[in-house]
């Protein structure tokens, strides 16, 4: 039986996050053991929220939905990003190693900003065309 994949599996947006989960991972083991409960347990939530956003959103019926979770996969974006810079702020990972995960991040928010703005404007087509009817 062949395996057939799920409409967020196919975006690019969704890659890109899974991609990033894994990177941010790697650095995570640099984080010192004491902050299992606090920076290292906030990273890890926030940037699996960003892939885990994305298969929400796209699984929920109406583009209102969708944008919403969408959103909150960019803000869990933000927030990843925040805790890259307080990591490095403590010393924890290098400035090398934060400005790789910031440009993956970039490119990223990027991504996920064109999601949205094409769900958007399918939203505005759709309000258009029930407004004819």
């Amino acid at each position: 039986m062949k395996l057939e994949l799920f409409a967020f599996e196919k975006l690019k947006a969704y890659k890109y996050a899974r991609a990033l989960v894994r990177s941010v991972y790697k650095l995570l083991r640099k984080l010192p053991y004491d902050e299992k409960d606090a920076l290292r347990n906030q990273l890890q939530r926030a940037v699996i929220s960003v892939p885990s956003n994305i298969a929400e959103g796209m699984g929920r019926k109406t583009i209102k939905a969708k944008l919403q979770f969408i959103e909150y996969s960019y803000s869990s974006l933000m927030e990843v990003l925040c805790q890259l810079q307080l990591a490095n702020d403590l010393g924890y990972i290098s400035e090398d190693e934060l400005n790789d995960e910031r440009l993956h991040i970039q490119d990223t928010a990027r991504i996920i900003s064109g999601l949205y703005s094409y769900l958007e404007t399918k939203e505005k087509k759709q309000k258009r065309s029930e407004d004819k009817v």
